[in-house]
């Protein structure tokens, strides 16, 4: 694939840095294009060891802006996409639903209409690559994993949105012979997370001696995936996988929500050489999110078996790495819970 050009769509967010990096560190002969609107949770401080690389250039858009993304496939011709780009926090659409629909539904239909109409269904040598969530699939009991032909059931106006797009990838593939393929993954976690999410958030919060907000009873489980091994994981399909076909990826890591945060606190305590249990103290029970999915867990054994991805961290490795990465970044935590996101965070939480 020498000398062909990727876009990645939300390549300034959390998991989309990675991929970026990734991509341009390991493969100096492709054009990576990085599109990104610069919402909230974009940032171009994520990329700085690589914004200058001779492989890279970075692009401010919007996704549903139907004319934007039309012209700058006419120009770029770009032979294949990793679509990233989406808004992904349950909270946020739970105040605003239509916001998801236009970012995760309206935004896809346009990437994919401008990718059909810039090769004219010829196809051979492109790909479409469309990152998805394990919520399209709803929730579990306490046993029974997610596979890829377990039956969408969407709870959230999130996860409804993203199966709403998983569905249109696949239609375009089944009507006009788009080349496509799609992964759905767990709860990522690691750098460069802004922090409305869990781990971030709660670090931020030990931080600075504020309440850790736990919904419920804290008892929701989640499967945890590390960002970097989710890279990883994309570098495969992207280049090994079948088109057509769906992967999911998860980090073979069950927990519920308050052991993790337990585990969590302890950590932080040893990290910042405070007394034994003055994290757990913080532990705030809240009122409970609407249609909140009680377990999720994924069976990743198809990308293990198929293309011989498997994670290469335990998440208590995984979270050390996590919280020093946060604690030698305080500038970047600073900058990021600034504004905006402490007005947000005052109406969610307080």
């Amino acid at each position: 694939m020498k000398n062909k050009s990727v876009l990645i769509t939300g390549g300034a967010g959390f998991i989309g840095s990675h991929v970026v990096r990734r991509f341009v560190d390991k493969y100096p002969d492709y054009r990576i294009f990085n599109l990104d609107a610069l919402t909230y949770a974009g940032n171009l401080e994520n990329l700085v060891d690589i914004e200058d690389a001779s492989n890279y250039t970075f692009i401010k858009g919007d996704i549903t802006d139907e004319k934007f993304i039309n012209n700058l496939f006419e120009t770029h011709k770009f032979d294949k996409v990793i679509h990233l780009a989406a808004e992904s926090h349950v909270d946020r659409s739970i105040e605003d639903p239509l916001a998801f629909v236009k970012t995760n539904v309206i935004g896809t239909m346009i990437l994919l209409n401008a990718f059909k109409s810039c090769w004219n269904d010829r196809f051979e040598g492109k790909l479409f690559y469309h990152i998805s969530t394990d919520e399209v699939y709803g929730t579990l009991g306490t046993t029974g994993l997610f596979t890829e032909t377990t039956s969408y059931d969407p709870n959230s106006p999130y996860s409804a949105s993203k199966a709403s797009s998983d569905h249109f990838v696949r239609a375009y593939g089944e009507t006009y012979g788009l080349p496509f393929v799609i992964t759905n993954c767990s709860n990522n976690y690691g750098q460069n997370q802004f922090p409305e999410k869990l781990i971030p958030l709660f670090i931020n919060n030990i931080i600075q001696r504020k309440p850790l907000p736990v919904y419920g009873d804290g008892n929701y489980t989640r499967d945890w995936l590390y960002v970097k091994d989710h890279a990883i994981a994309i570098d495969l399909v992207f280049h090994k996988g079948k088109q057509g076909e769906t992967y999911n990826i998860g980090g073979f890591n069950e927990w519920k929500n308050i052991d993790l945060v337990k585990l969590l606190c302890q950590q932080m305590d040893l990290k910042l050489k405070r007394e034994k249990g003055s994290s757990l103290s913080l532990i705030t029970y809240v009122k409970d999110r609407p249609g909140h999915d009680l377990r999720y867990a994924i069976d990743a054994s198809k990308i293990k078996d198929e293309l011989g991805w498997k994670p290469s961290v335990i998440f208590e490795e995984g979270l050390e790495k996590t919280i020093e990465w946060y604690l030698s970044n305080d500038d970047w935590l600073k900058n990021v819970t600034s504004g905006a996101y402490k007005a947000y965070y005052e109406k969610q939480y307080q």
